[in-house]
């Protein structure tokens, strides 16, 4: 399992691509899953998808909570399976799985008064009622998604990443299959609509569950992962907590600045709240790319913390860096030369306000040039810090950096100064702008010095 540590920048550059590309290309086909379903939903019934995205988002912002719990597992594990230590690996593993249980078990509570709690935000009946109808299925998604999102960081931390590309890719096609015999009633299966949607996504996840066990077990059984694993471990999962709910928190704080985002281009117009949805869609499937190398640089750091090996730690921080940012260079130059040709790749030839969606679209993507470096520097920048399990203060600053910086200037700019859609979105750079700089000086300035660090 342990490997010689790289010591040039090339093969630092191997190793993080080695690592990397099975977790990209995991991001990029869980993006598709989220894609099936949206297109899928948007063919059957208008309503349907409008129900799925409201609860989709709810599901979502609690879950992002919990999933901070299965994150910190990477660093832990990656930093103790550096040390030859089996026995910390399974204890921080474990420890990380009765945490999302947990967390799992408590916040399915509210789901039950989804239909309540949606119309007490103003969503409209007929909407509140088939959300409701699609979470009291997808409720049964928590636990085991976040027992995946563990076991998947736990598999990362081990560098053991081509499962999980593969399990991915093969739960996207599953997704996809029982999507069109649930949703429309194919191949002899009942049309369930949007309950087919929700049973789809707990049946992938199950599996899901499924496949990563039996990897465990089969692959890796010397960590005994699952052996007495009702004993508690009260030091370690202290740890664990410790590190995980400022990653939570974090993820929440980005997660909601988005959404808020997009209330804010609601009150803009339709139109621009269309055009916000492509350009987001556009940069959300760039940043996968950036999120698959931020875990990559995770597992990386956590390994050099172990090794308590601070040159390691430097180099392959500039390189990981520095992959990211070619790509967002590149990524950036695309949508600077074609905004139009890729925004209309989301329109309806025949749609009445094409000419204007295409016109403000335009402009937008043309503004997530500049996301994509300064999101993806940002992003590297979490990555590393917690690979060296430095999350507290970064959480305070990335939280102030979205919303006491970014929110208020995008407001001032699209409102006060009448920039409307293009002030809103150079608003969010300018927030994760500043998170970039300040995480990068944190790890830089502070985190990057782990020579001196007890184990």
């Amino acid at each position: 399992m342990q490997q010689q540590p790289a010591h040039t920048y090339q093969e630092h550059s191997r190793a993080i691509l080695k690592l990397g590309m099975p977790l990209i290309l995991s991001n990029l086909a869980q993006f598709a899953i989220h894609i099936t379903d949206t297109v899928m939903l948007g063919w059957y019934d208008v309503t349907a998808l409008a129900a799925s995205t409201i609860a989709g988002t709810m599901f979502f912002v609690i879950f992002i909570v919990g999933a901070g719990f299965a994150q910190a597992v990477t660093p832990m594990v990656a930093a103790a399976a550096e040390e030859d230590d089996d026995l910390q690996v399974r204890r921080v593993t474990r420890m990380g799985l009765w945490l999302s249980i947990f967390y799992g078990l408590v916040v399915t509570l509210p789901f039950f008064w989804a239909e309540q709690i949606l119309l007490a935000i103003g969503q409209d009946p007929e909407v509140a009622a088939m959300a409701h109808i699609y979470l009291q299925i997808v409720i049964w998604q928590m636990i085991p998604a976040l027992i995946v999102m563990t076991l998947k960081s736990f598999l990362a931390a081990l560098e053991h990443t081509a499962i999980i590309l593969w399990a991915t890719i093969g739960t996207a096609i599953m997704n996809a299959f029982v999507n069109y015999a649930l949703i429309f009633g194919n191949w002899g299966a009942p049309e369930l609509g949007i309950q087919g949607a929700a049973i789809a996504s707990v049946s992938v996840t199950l599996v899901t569950v499924l496949i990563l066990v039996v990897y465990t077990l089969r692959v890796l059984p010397q960590f005994q992962l699952f052996r007495n694993f009702w004993r508690s471990d009260t030091e370690i999962m202290a740890r664990v907590f410790k590190l995980g709910w400022p990653i939570g928190l974090t993820s929440l704080a980005e997660g909601g600045l988005f959404s808020a985002s997009a209330v804010m281009m609601g009150w803009i117009g339709a139109i621009e709240l269309a055009a916000h949805g492509i350009a987001i869609q556009l940069a959300s499937l760039t940043f996968m790319v950036h999120i698959g190398f931020s875990q990559a640089a995770t597992v990386r750091a956590g390994r050099a913390l172990g090794r308590r090996d601070e040159d390691a730690l430097r180099r392959g921080g500039i390189m990981a860096i520095g992959l990211s940012a070619l790509f967002a260079i590149l990524t950036s130059a695309v949508f600077l030369l074609i905004p139009e040709t890729l925004v209309s790749l989301f329109i309806d030839p025949l749609e009445p306000e094409r000419a204007t969606l295409l016109r403000v679209g335009a402009g937008l993507v043309m503004v997530a040039a500049l996301f994509q470096v300064v999101d993806g520097a940002q992003v590297m920048a979490l990555g590393l810090l917690r690979g060296v399990q430095d999350t507290t203060v970064p959480m305070f600053m990335a939280t102030i950096s979205y919303w006491v910086i970014g929110l208020p200037v995008s407001y001032l700019l699209a409102f006060t100064l009448g920039f409307g859609a293009f002030g809103l979105w150079l608003g969010l750079v300018i927030g994760l702008a500043v998170a970039a700089v300040l995480l990068l000086w944190r790890f830089w300035g502070r985190s990057v010095h782990i020579s001196g660090v007890p184990a």
